[in-house]
């Protein structure tokens, strides 16, 4: 009897070990410490300069790197892609991508990082990239204390801060400025867009639309669609089923559905790119080149 038991239990221990495995696990990005980028190695496309700003609440730190092409600026400017995330970003900028972009027009790169040698600065960009609560309670309490809500204030710095000094080194092209950003940073992509502000093109990819209860499905609504109908939106996701991601519902694909639902009345040039078996981190780099190769019409 204890021999049929102890198979038994064996038995079970085995089945809800196999189940376990079988569910994906809960991605974590990846927080080594970064080495060296194409900045500090040099590239024969693009040169590099680098610049260091605080908010103005003196809590967080960035560091914001400007690639600009070796290659006349063509009339009207050049094309500007602004990249968040920029630490990540800059991580994954390679001399053959750089290279393949010169074959279309080269735009150039503003990649807003943080002052870190790490790939994310996860509570600074929890703050920067997420939207507000309605007043007078604007600010947002997030699980292990982190706050949220300051994407106006981080809008503010980029705009009037950070764009005038790209700018003034590197002048853009008004039809070609594009933002991309990644999880927290589509989420900032995407209150951006709402607020027309600045860019003709938006990039927002495995954006977070489950944040603090949907919170950005509510400013879609609320948005004056008018200035939106000059604009094009990227919205670049998963499939939903790879991976399910802490702060997001189990079916992304309704979340997606009710912002396109919001945003097709609009007139706004809305196009939807699909990453089928790609987890959410994958997804970083994938939308990135893409991104690159769009912007510059490089893609093959």
């Amino acid at each position: 009897m204890n021999t049929i038991r102890t198979c038994f239990l064996l038995m079970l221990l085995t089945v809800m070990t196999a189940g376990l495995t079988a569910v994906p696990a809960i991605a974590r990005p990846d927080m080594r410490p970064l080495g060296k980028n194409i900045a500090d190695t040099g590239s024969a496309w693009y040169r590099f300069q680098s610049k260091k700003f605080v908010s103005q609440d003196g809590e967080r730190h960035y560091r914001v790197w400007l690639a600009i092409p070796k290659s006349d600026a063509p009339p009207g400017g050049y094309p500007v892609l602004w990249l968040l995330d920029g630490n990540a970003a800059m991580a994954h900028l390679t001399e053959p991508l750089l290279k393949k972009l010169s074959s279309g027009t080269p735009p150039v790169l503003v990649a807003v990082g943080y002052d870190t040698h790490l790939p994310f600065d996860v509570v600074a960009r929890n703050y920067d990239y997420t939207p507000p609560n309605d007043a007078p309670d604007t600010l947002v309490t997030q699980p292990h204390g982190r706050k949220g809500g300051g994407s106006h204030q981080f809008r503010q710095l980029l705009l009037n801060t950070i764009v005038p000094w790209a700018e003034r080194l590197a002048p853009s092209n008004p039809q070609r400025r594009a933002l991309w950003g990644h999880s927290h940073g589509g989420l900032f992509v995407l209150d951006t867009f709402f607020h027309a502000a600045w860019f003709s093109h938006y990039f927002a990819a495995a954006p977070s639309l489950s944040w603090n209860h949907q919170r950005i499905l509510t400013l879609a609504r609320r948005a004056d669609a008018g200035p939106l109908k000059h604009l094009s939106l990227y919205l670049m996701e998963g499939d939903g089923i790879t991976e399910r991601r802490t702060g997001h519902s189990d079916d992304l694909q309704q979340e997606e559905r009710a912002l396109t639902d919001i945003l097709r009345p609009s007139g706004a040039r809305l196009i939807l790119t699909r990453y089928a078996g790609q987890s959410h981190g994958q997804i970083l780099p994938s939308s990135l080149v893409d991104t690159l190769e769009i912007v510059s019409g490089s893609r093959d």
